[in-house]
């Protein structure tokens, strides 16, 4: 109940801080550049960095960024906290992932130690209406978060002949998705 509790909170103030960058706007409210309506497509980081001879690596999930990028959609990376640990034997946060990924930090997550990402990636992908690109099922959070857990909403990978594939990946509009299961 905590758990959940507290990745709802999370999920809430990340969403917040996400609109408002997207719409251009600081704390203070003031206006900014143009507002980024781009197709959000989270990223579960801490799978994909397994998709390469499982072992953690960084290659798979900076070809699913780049590639997300080229076809005009803005991806949005969730780490569990260790996510330094497996990579590089050391903590990083967001900033080090954002240099990593080329990616600005407003779209890197790294949850705090002791937190599940899994629920707060599920519960920020019901608040954006985004997919999700992982193998995860997560039938553990099925209860929690059935419109979310359905098939069409979780976005399946792998690496075929050193290029990454996503299955069944279309952007919702039906516009530079590719094709529906193809090499990025």
């Amino acid at each position: 109940m905590i758990l959940t509790a507290l990745a709802g909170l999370l999920s809430v103030t990340f969403l917040i801080l996400w609109v408002r960058r997207a719409r251009g706007q600081r704390s203070s409210g003031t206006a900014q550049p143009p507002i980024d309506d781009r197709q959000t497509v989270l990223i579960d980081g801490s799978n994909v960095i397994y998709w390469l001879d499982n072992t953690p690596q960084l290659a798979p999930l900076l070809q699913v960024v780049h590639d997300l990028s080229r076809r005009g959609m803005k991806p949005g990376v969730v780490f569990d906290a260790n996510i330094g640990y497996k990579l590089t034997g050391k903590f990083m946060g967001e900033r080090d992932l954002s240099k990593m990924l080329s990616l600005p930090r407003d779209q890197i997550l790294v949850v705090p130690k002791g937190t599940q990402a899994d629920p707060f990636l599920l519960e920020t992908a019901r608040d954006l209406d985004a997919r999700i690109v992982t193998n995860d099922r997560y039938r553990d959070w099925t209860q929690s978060y059935p419109d979310v857990v359905k098939t069409e909403r979780l976005v399946r990978g792998e690496v075929r002949d050193g290029r990454v594939w996503l299955a069944g990946f279309q952007a919702k509009d039906g516009a530079k998705g590719g094709a529906r299961d193809g090499a990025l």
